[in-house]
């Protein structure tokens, strides 16, 4: 039985490697004073909200791990309710491995990084995938994207923590690169009319 959420990643094995290491003890701090979330927050609802990629983990019934890309537009992974997380399942290369590795073994993992601000969330849960379901899939899939759906996975929260920014190179999406750039170039070309006014 569990006494904290962060027990679903610190197991006794985890938990004595701490103690020889000298990190047992503030995590233990760290538990008594309320620990890792379990549920879906403000917080978290706006990281999800800003997100168009995830790496998905999920492990078949001999513990084998597998680490899947997910992506698509800003926000693909909805906040279903305050424990539960889900997506649109997209028409891919047809291996089905994660989808596979689920029928034996629920247990996932959601690990997502920010790297323009140097943030990672990783969240621990149990996953169910639906099939039949329209009006389910409807809600999930991005409005206007271009891909097939397929089916829904749905991830009810098992715990949630944020790492610290040690060793997250910045990376910007191009996208943003293209918009910072476009900005820049308009606010020289008024400074330029500027001075050119100036000088005449």
């Amino acid at each position: 039985m569990s006494r904290y959420p962060s027990d679903v990643a610190f197991t006794d094995s985890v938990k004595a490697i701490q103690t020889r290491q000298g990190s047992r003890a503030a995590y233990e701090r760290m538990e008594r004073g309320g620990g890792w979330e379990t549920e879906v927050n403000d917080d978290l609802a706006a990281f999800l909200a800003e997100q168009d990629t995830a790496f998905l983990a999920t492990a078949n019934a001999v513990g084998q791990p597998y680490i899947q890309h997910r992506g698509g537009p800003k926000g693909f992974l909805r906040v279903v309710d305050a424990h539960t997380i889900g997506f649109a399942d997209y028409r891919g290369n047809r291996q089905f491995i994660s989808i596979g590795n689920l029928v034996d073994n629920a247990k996932v993992h959601l690990f997502l990084m920010d790297y323009a601000h140097r943030r990672r969330v990783k969240i621990w849960g149990e996953a169910r995938v639906v099939d039949d379901d329209p009006a389910l899939l409807a809600r999930l899939m991005p409005a206007g994207y271009d891909a097939r759906p397929e089916r829904a996975i749905l991830i009810r929260v098992t715990a949630w923590d944020v790492n610290c920014p040690q060793h997250i190179p910045q990376k910007f999406a191009a996208a943003d690169v293209e918009a910072a750039l476009a900005a820049r170039d308009r606010r020289i070309a008024e400074l330029e009319a500027q001075v050119a006014e100036l000088t005449r």
